[in-house]
């Protein structure tokens, strides 16, 4: 077990960020966790073999992404460890995509993680250490049908992680991201719901459906994507990658 270190983990209140608080506090890493739902937050901070301490915030709200680095920053000092997780996606054939449903995609999957690295940098490169993993997608690497908006701001969120890795690779500090295919989650439950109600498909089938998207023939574990987190954090040689976890989907 290496230092411990003050990690920021957004979107911490269920799935892949609930998943990468616990690998984390179980390296001995002090753990911050965002989203928008308190009573979520007081749940995962519960089970956490660590010190946690829980800021419910509306990321996309204006002034948010100061308020709760600056409520970490007063209780511990500096974020060095940033986890960019918060995310949602939404599904519709590109003509029915209002204007409206394109910004929240962007604001929420690009934006808020943009914010997040321009106001963590600052102290990780005066420190001379950082870590920064953006939880992207397989929608960063390829395009996938009737999630335009999502994969859009993906693939952004991949080319704000390599141009700020290009920044600061000679500062101690890494930027990663980590692209997973459909993972068992509530956002995933989530898309099942959606196919079912448009297609007229059972849920398993629907299900099935997701699962067969990766060659292995199954959905993605949080704990298989916090793994590679973790990897991004221990290892400071890596830097500017974005690091497939989707069962071979993708071979890059």
């Amino acid at each position: 077990m290496g230092e411990a270190r003050v990690c920021l983990i957004t979107g911490g209140g269920r799935g892949i960020g609930a998943a990468i608080a616990h690998r984390l506090a179980a390296e001995g890493h002090r753990i911050a966790l965002t989203a928008r739902s308190a009573g979520q937050l007081d749940k995962v901070a519960a089970t956490l073999p660590a010190e946690t301490c829980t800021v419910p915030a509306d990321l996309t709200a204006p002034g948010a992404v100061d308020d709760v680095f600056t409520a970490v920053e007063r209780r511990w000092g500096p974020v060095e460890i940033l986890i960019a997780n918060a995310g949602a996606g939404t599904s519709a054939p590109i003509p029915r995509i209002t204007d409206a449903e394109w910004q929240s995609m962007l604001d929420l999957n690009l934006t808020v993680p943009f914010q997040c690295v321009r106001r963590a940098l600052p102290a990780m490169t005066a420190a001379g250490w950082g870590r920064i993993v953006a939880v992207a997608s397989v929608a960063a690497k390829r395009g996938e049908p009737y999630i335009a908006a999502y994969t859009a701001a993906k693939h952004g969120l991949l080319g704000l992680v390599r141009a700020a890795a290009a920044e600061t690779a000679s500062t101690g500090v890494t930027v990663n991201a980590v692209c997973p295919a459909y993972v068992d989650t509530p956002m995933t439950d989530s898309s099942v719901d959606a196919i079912a109600a448009t297609t007229g498909r059972s849920p398993d089938d629907a299900r099935a459906t997701l699962e067969r998207k990766q060659p292995i023939g199954r959905l993605i574990t949080p704990e298989e994507v916090a793994g590679t987190v973790a990897l991004c954090v221990q290892n400071g040689a890596i830097t500017g990658q974005g690091i497939n976890v989707d069962g071979g989907a993708v071979q890059s």
